[in-house]
């Protein structure tokens, strides 16, 4: 082999592909599942350059196992204060394995592969905290996205001062149902069953009756319900589990 042979760099697929006798895409595969190192940091990208000399420690893990992508789908508890268009960023950066919510029984390694190409299904509006679900799954973007009309909301909203039962009559009209949850004479808790939800549209609704919104958390879509993710947390959504 020539000395320029050697200091070439090679795609560490097929690289992996040569070591191990491996097809180039069975070697993309093992990558992207997080089961190769080099150096001793796992690397996830079979585009990654290593030096053809040989001189780079790569290993591939011993419970190493062929599986196919299944597209997953994110639940996350959105800290309030970030815009609608800001989500997608922001989550995909504080989707970290430190940020996952003890609830979490997925047994699922975060990969990088997870955070590519999701898209956000339930946005919030800035002030709002609450649950957020991003995915990569098709029926789920079809359920949340396409058919979001029939998927209902519960969102917990606290608003300034006393509610009167004409302004809840007022609230209370097509698709939304609101019940009042708490009382005083600074602060109302209403508690929001909306179908369609969509961003401002409470606040529309609240605004029309003469209210203010001090304070606004999402804490069901659909079947799915925000408990267990504390302010910034996230977990995967499990396989049996139904919006």
């Amino acid at each position: 082999m020539t000395e320029e042979k050697k200091n070439d760099s090679l795609r560490l697929a097929k690289h992996l592909a040569a070591l191990h006798n491996l097809s180039r895409a069975q070697a993309e595969q093992y990558i992207e599942g997080g089961y190769v190192r080099v150096n001793g940091i796992v690397i996830e990208s079979p585009q990654h350059r290593v030096k053809g000399d040989g001189s780079e420690r790569i290993e591939m893990d011993s419970q190493a196992k062929l599986a196919p992508i299944v597209p997953m789908t994110i639940l996350w508890h959105k800290p309030s204060g970030i815009p609608s268009e800001a989500i997608s960023g922001v989550a995909c950066e504080s989707i970290t394995p430190a940020s996952r919510a003890n609830t979490d029984r997925s047994g699922i390694r975060l990969l990088q592969r997870h955070l590519k190409d999701q898209v956000c299904a339930t946005p919030l509006e800035t002030g709002a905290s609450g649950l957020v679900v991003f995915t990569q799954d098709f029926p789920v973007k079809r359920k949340l996205i396409q058919d979001a009309a029939l998927n209902e909301h519960e969102v917990i909203v606290d608003v300034a001062g006393e509610v009167s039962e004409q302004q809840l009559r007022g609230l209370n009209r097509p698709p939304m149902k609101v019940a009042m949850s708490k009382q005083n004479d600074k602060i109302t808790g209403l508690r929001f069953a909306i179908k369609g939800y969509a961003p401002g549209s409470i606040a529309a609704q609240c605004q029309h009756v003469g209210l203010t919104i001090e304070a606004m958390k999402r804490i069901r879509v659909g079947r799915i319900p925000l408990s267990g993710l504390e302010v910034g947390q996230w977990r995967f959504l499990m396989g049996y589990e139904r919006f």
